[in-house]
């Protein structure tokens, strides 16, 4: 056993010189001849072939189960073709050719070689005009077929693996997998040429062997013409089937195997389920023959027979219809009571929301097809690389699907299944917007940039070149959509930052960094209490990509106070540098407007501590009052070009900006105690009330 099993694996690991040494071999077999007992040997082997190419054919469940065949098919072809030769060389030359080619043709002739001839022929008709005909056909339509649904299915395999539901690898699996088939299906179309050419060798090959035959039997071997006409008529028609049996064995799991696309099991048992699915069919079948059966010119007692065993077949179909119908109606009555008793567990799936999902109109489908030059879901995997980098938050993977009660050219994006904003899009043309001001006339629909409700345009063709010479800024559609939803992601990055990736982001901290986890975790705070920090960091547009310092200054805070904001402002602190620098001008100053000493006195008195954290309490009239004199100087600062600051003490930071950032959103407010000593600070406006 361990020998058979050694020579076995060592077979295995030369198959491919076994294989090509084969392949070699066949073409020699053109050449080399053959003496009638190796000869008969091949024969053999080429009928046992073919035999065992059909049965695999009919237990595979899908055709790439078995993606060698068109290879195989050309192999076996020219296996075919170099025997022919070979016995064309021996009833030619000795007029033998061995047992099997002998025992073929007086089989089939039975004495009469106009029969097996014309057998012969019926024989190689039916494999090149309906057999080769048909699969060939079904592979030219399987593969144009697959090659048009292609761009469909990598789109669906795309978005599948940007909502999460596949791996990288599955993905990767699924196109190469597309792809092989399309590549298979190709294949068996140019394949099956193989096979049509065979068929007509074989009958060319028997009009020479006859007509060359005959003259060589009475002209150099001297034999009536009767005789040398049986004779070589005999092994002509022999040798032809000999050949045609396995062609013809082949070219049936040709087709056979190009038919299998919609199969779900192996040929027999597709068969076997699909025929006793209608027992009615086999109940009208057996009274239709039944009455044909009383006719008195037929064979009446065949053809009852048969109608009684179709009649038969039926009765017991029925029945077992009956009883899996039973069956199935108790499994579904118990599969209800259990379904009632575990009425709370099937409600779980409803809790499931997105994190984050961008639903699109129909006339959008275009931007995530490849195929059609469409780029958003790479775009998509780039947002998410960049908030990663830019804000250090983790964003999961974007689901992205259609929606037909969406207006054709709109969008929209959704928190935990809310939407959040929307905008239309128009494929085909790109959005120009004039950032100097100018008044140009050109063609072009107008619109509002989605994400900061900027005036623009959509143009196409020469008004695009036209616009971007005139100094406007032009984008295309995937970069209107993207731009906004990465604006919608910063805004709402404190949102989608939970528990679970303030763990993941935790443990990636954790493989280089233990010791400040180890401290942190879980002795001093909880994952809750470090995610409050974190989302106050980012309701701030603050990044939290460094959270070695982050954590480093949350253990250095816990120890004297656990409040989160007294904590967030330790964090602020420590990440002074990284807040400023997004701040400063283009001279590296930083511009600041200030609070009155006197209105920020009053501001500090009226802070009260809620369960929401510290927040001013004052009265209506005085925040109206507020608000309107910090949009006159924040918008005196920003003619002047510059990006205003608003700096004020450290105690008074946090409860101001929760009292302005409801209408005042985008505007930075800074405490004294996060600006680093050595950046310039200019203050070019005061906010009072008085």
């Amino acid at each position: 056993m361990a020998a058979q099993t050694s020579l076995a694996a060592n077979l295995k690991n030369y198959s491919d010189l076994i294989i090509a040494g084969l392949v070699i071999g066949i073409v020699l077999l053109i050449i080399i001849p053959l003496p009638p007992g190796l000869l008969d040997f091949f024969l053999i082997l080429s009928m046992s072939l073919g035999l065992v190419i059909m049965l695999i054919t009919m237990f595979t469940t899908e055709p790439l189960q078995f993606s060698i065949f068109p290879s195989l098919l050309l192999v076996t072809t020219l296996f075919r073709l170099s025997l022919n030769i070979a016995s064309t060389r021996l009833i030619l030359g000795e007029g033998a050719a061995g047992k099997v080619i002998e025992a073929f043709g007086q089989f089939v002739v039975g004495g009469n070689y106009v029969v097996g001839a014309v057998v012969f022929i019926i024989i190689t008709v039916i494999q090149f005009v309906v057999i080769t005909n048909g699969s060939g056909r079904v592979a030219e339509v399987g593969a144009r077929f697959t090659l048009d649904a292609m761009p469909g299915k990598q789109m669906s395999i795309d978005a599948d693996l940007n909502s999460g539901l596949i791996t990288e690898d599955e993905a990767r699996y699924k196109r190469e997998r597309l792809q092989r088939e399309a590549d298979f299906f190709g294949s068996m179309d140019g394949a099956s040429k193989f096979v049509r050419g065979d068929a007509i060798a074989g009958i060319v090959i028997l009009l020479i062997n006859i007509l060359g035959g005959f003259v060589i039997g009475v002209v150099q071997m001297g034999m009536p013409m009767a005789e040398a006409l049986r004779k070589f008529t005999i092994l002509t028609i022999g040798d032809g089937l000999v050949a045609q049996i396995p062609a013809l064995l082949i070219s049936t799991a040709a087709g056979i195997l190009v038919t299998r696309a919609t199969s779900e099991g192996t040929f027999g048992k597709d068969i076997s389920k699909q025929f006793s699915a209608f027992p009615k069919v086999m109940l009208l079948g057996g009274i239709i023959l039944g009455v044909i059966g009383c006719i008195p010119a037929m064979p009446n007692l065949l053809i009852l027979s048969i109608a009684g065993v179709l009649l038969y077949t039926s009765r017991i179909l029925t029945r077992e219809e009956k009883k899996k119908k039973m069956e199935q109606e108790q499994a579904e009555a118990v599969k209800a009571q259990q379904t009632q008793r575990r009425e709370p567990e099937n409600v779980f799936t409803y809790f499931q929301v997105d994190p984050l999902e961008i639903e699109i109109g129909y006339n959008l489908i275009s931007l995530t097809d490849e195929s059609q030059g469409g780029d958003l879901l790479q775009r998509l995997a780039a947002v998410r690389r960049q908030c990663a980098a830019e804000m250090g938050i983790l964003v999961r993977p974007i689901r992205i699907r259609d929606n037909m009660q969406l207006a054709y050219n709109a969008y929209s994006i959704k928190i935990r299944g809310v939407e959040v904003a929307s905008g239309e899009l128009m494929p085909g043309h790109h959005l120009a917007m004039d950032p100097l001001g100018q008044d140009l006339k050109f063609n072009g629909i107008p619109t509002t940039e989605p994400t900061f409700n900027l005036p623009a345009w959509w143009v196409t063709g020469q008004d695009r070149e036209f616009v971007e010479l005139n100094g406007f800024t032009v984008v295309d559609c995937s970069t209107v959509l993207v731009t906004h939803l990465t604006e919608i992601l910063k805004q709402y990055a404190h949102e989608l930052l939970g528990r679970q990736e303030v763990k993941e982001l935790i443990d990636v901290v954790k493989e280089k960094n233990p010791a400040v986890v180890e401290e942190l975790i879980p002795d001093m705070m909880s994952l809750g209490e470090i995610q409050k920090v974190l989302q106050n960091l980012l309701k701030e547009r603050v990044p939290i990509r460094d959270l070695v310092t982050i954590l480093e200054a949350i253990a250095d805070g816990v120890r004297l106070n656990k409040d989160p904001d007294y904590l967030t402002d330790m964090v602020r602190q420590s990440l002074a540098r990284t807040i400023t620098q997004r701040y400063l001008g283009d001279q590296g100053k930083l511009t600041v407007i200030t609070l009155h000493p006197k209105l920020e006195q009053n501001i500090q008195e009226a802070i009260q501590q809620t369960q929401f954290g510290a927040y001013p309490v004052l009265e209506p009239q005085t925040v109206r009052k507020l608000l309107e004199k910090i949009n006159v100087v924040v918008e005196d600062v920003t003619l002047r070009g510059a990006n205003p600051v608003l700096l004020c003490s450290p105690r008074v930071r946090l409860p101001f900006r929760r009292l302005i950032e409801r209408y005042l959103p985008n505007l930075a407010v800074l405490s004294l105690n996060e600006i680093p000593a050595n950046i310039e600070v200019e203050a070019i406006g005061t906010v009072s009330i008085d």
